[in-house]
């Protein structure tokens, strides 16, 4: 029961996440962060494919991992292989809608948090940087949404850099959105007594 309902954490988290970034970012060219974000500047300059991008670039994460982190390796590499394959399997979707920028970008923003809040409150991500931040979060004790926010902001400057000052604006909003919708799914809530 424990790994069936491992899988539908993963399937559930990554197509938010799939859907977020290919309905509502992928047309206006807005960045999520982290290695999502090398994989979507990747797609826009070049034309390769964003999910096998973010597959190779998360290899060296993935490799310190397996010698410090056997666990996180275990829980993440399922959320990173699948959440890749979404990613450009729902590439066709970036031309169903069309949404005010700003509109596409607090909702495409808010899909993928919420996508990531659910993986990560179930112990499991997409790897990347949400394990970074999964690996800094355990040893300081900060907020995995707050740190997810500022490796974002680097990605986010870097891509905004190579494509366009829109791009930057934009994918600002969207990254703040991932961290307040992650925040909020992994905020753990005290009982009342």
């Amino acid at each position: 029961m424990f790994f069936l309902k491992k899988a539908v954490i993963i399937l559930l988290g990554s197509l938010l996440l799939s859907i977020g970034i290919n309905l509502f970012l992928v047309p206006y060219e807005v960045l999520d962060g982290g290695i999502i974000g090398i994989g979507l500047i990747s797609s826009y300059i070049w034309g390769f494919q964003a999910g096998l991008v973010i597959i190779f670039v998360s290899i060296p994460i993935f490799l310190i991992a397996w010698y410090h982190y056997r666990n996180y390796f275990y829980n993440s590499l399922h959320g990173m292989l699948v959440s890749s394959f979404f990613i450009d399997l729902l590439k066709p979707l970036a031309h169903l809608l069309e949404l005010p920028e700003i509109f596409s970008a607090v909702t495409g923003g808010t899909l993928i948090g919420i996508g990531i809040g659910i993986m990560l409150r179930y112990r499991t991500s997409t790897g990347g940087t949400d394990l970074l931040a999964q690996f800094i979060s355990e040893k300081t004790g900060w907020n995995v949404g707050l740190l997810i926010f500022s490796i974002d902001a680097i990605i986010i400057i870097s891509g905004g850099i190579f494509i366009s000052t829109e791009t930057i604006f934009l994918s600002v909003i969207a990254i703040l959105f991932v961290g307040i919708a992650t925040s909020c799914i992994t905020r753990k809530v005290k009982p009342v007594t």
